[in-house]
Parts: structure tokens; sequence; C-alpha cells
């Protein structure tokens, strides 16, 4: 059992992670085996989270004068959170396969970007597109303009060569010089 001192100091610790995240999921862990908590373990950490089970009270302690302290008022039974300073579909996708994989992991509410969010609103965001997903759509949609006109560009040389290629042949600009006509025919007597 954790004396008081180790109590405070892991509710210190953990309120100033609680200050600087932008999400933060609250779940309860009953029923996980270890190895599968150690997957999402590992997984929360691969997309810049972390991952923890905490006692009610210290979380409730840690989230006080907190962005984050409407998520922990009056927690029951066993909970726990996973947060992030980074990407919040992210660890709203990792999270969400959990859940779907393994029946005992429950989502019990979300905190983003300053607001306490449902368990329908943690589904829907994790069904967006990711941030390095939107930043690659974007890049494409600004390159693509520059790489159609650096493609029409390309193609003036080889279409002007192709006008003049068919120039010649259509004897247009033949010995006598552009410009110069041909005599007329005269009339048979």
């Amino acid at each position: 059992m954790k004396k008081k001192a180790e109590k405070l100091t892991q509710a210190e610790q953990l309120r100033t992670q609680l200050a600087k995240v932008s999400t933060v999921i609250l779940s309860t862990f009953q029923g996980i085996t270890v190895e599968q908590d150690t997957k999402l373990r590992r997984a929360v950490e691969a997309a810049g989270g972390n991952y923890e089970v905490v006692k009610n009270t210290i979380a409730e302690r840690a989230a006080a004068g907190t962005p984050t302290e409407g998520l922990f008022k009056d927690l029951k039974g066993t909970n726990s959170i996973a947060y992030t300073t980074a990407d919040p579909v992210a660890l709203a996708k990792i999270l969400t396969k959990v859940a779907k994989d393994v029946p005992a992991f429950k989502f019990r509410a979300g905190w983003v970007e300053g607001r306490v969010i449902s368990i329908q609103e943690i589904n829907q965001l994790a069904q967006l597109p990711s941030k390095e997903e939107l930043i690659s759509k974007l890049m494409f949609l600004l390159n693509a303009p520059a790489q159609r006109i650096a493609t029409a560009l390309a193609a003036l040389p080889r279409n002007m060569a192709v006008v003049t290629s068919e120039a010649v042949k259509a004897n247009k600009f033949g010995s006598g010089g552009a410009g110069e006509s041909e005599p007329a025919p005269t009339p048979a007597s």
C-alpha cells in the first residue's frame, strides 16, 4: 500500500502532465490481461501518448485546477487514462481498436481541446483521418496545380516542334521563303 507522501507525489506528477495535454480518454481496465495491457501501453506510447491506471482520489486530486478537472469529477470503479499532447485522432484510433478487440476495455468519457466529450464522440474522433493523412492530402492538393503547370510548360516546345515539322511537310515554308507566292497558272488558249 502506498504511503500518503507517495500518493501526493504521484498526484503532482500527474497534475503536471494533465496541465499540458490536449487529449485525455478515461476508460476502465478491469478484465484486461497483462498481455493486452502491455500491447495497449506500447501502442499508446508509439502514438506519443501515455497510459496509466489511476486511483480515483489521486486522479481527482491531480486534475484539480487543470483544464481537465471536469472529466475527473465523481469517479467510481476502476479507471485508467490515456493522454497525449500530440494527435488526438491517433490516440482515439488506438483505443477504439483495443475496445473492439478487448470487450472488457470500455470508454467512460474523454476530454479534447478544452471540452469533455462523450463515448460516441470518441468513436467519431477515431473515424477522422490522422494528422499525417491530412497533411499528405493537403500537400497533394497544393502540389497538383504546380504539376499541371509544369506539364503544360514542358509540352510547349514539343508542340512547337510538331507544328513546325507538319508545316515543313506541307511545304508551307518551302524554298521560296515565307510570304512569297507561287505564280498563278496561265489559262490555256
